[in-house]
């Protein structure tokens, strides 16, 4: 059994090495990096407040106009 995983794990190791694919390296001078970095960059800048201290638009619903529930609403279906 020791052996028969063994074998197993070394297949699984092969085939994980044969998939990997290395990433070519950077050849761009520094000055182009900056560049690339410079037009990535949003047109409006930083706002100064992060995204996630925004509180959430749909959990502050406004209040239904007549006042009525759903369980008023579904009550008055019934009758």
């Amino acid at each position: 059994m020791n052996k028969r995983l063994q074998k197993r794990h070394d297949r699984q190791v092969s085939r994980a090495k044969a998939r990997v694919k290395l990433s070519e390296p950077d050849v761009r001078t520094p000055e182009q990096v900056r560049a690339a970095r410079e037009a990535s960059r949003p047109a409006g800048g930083r706002t100064g407040q992060p995204l996630y201290a925004v509180p959430s638009v749909h959990n502050h619903a406004p209040p239904a106009a007549d006042g009525t529930t759903k369980a008023e609403v579904k009550g008055d279906d019934a009758s």
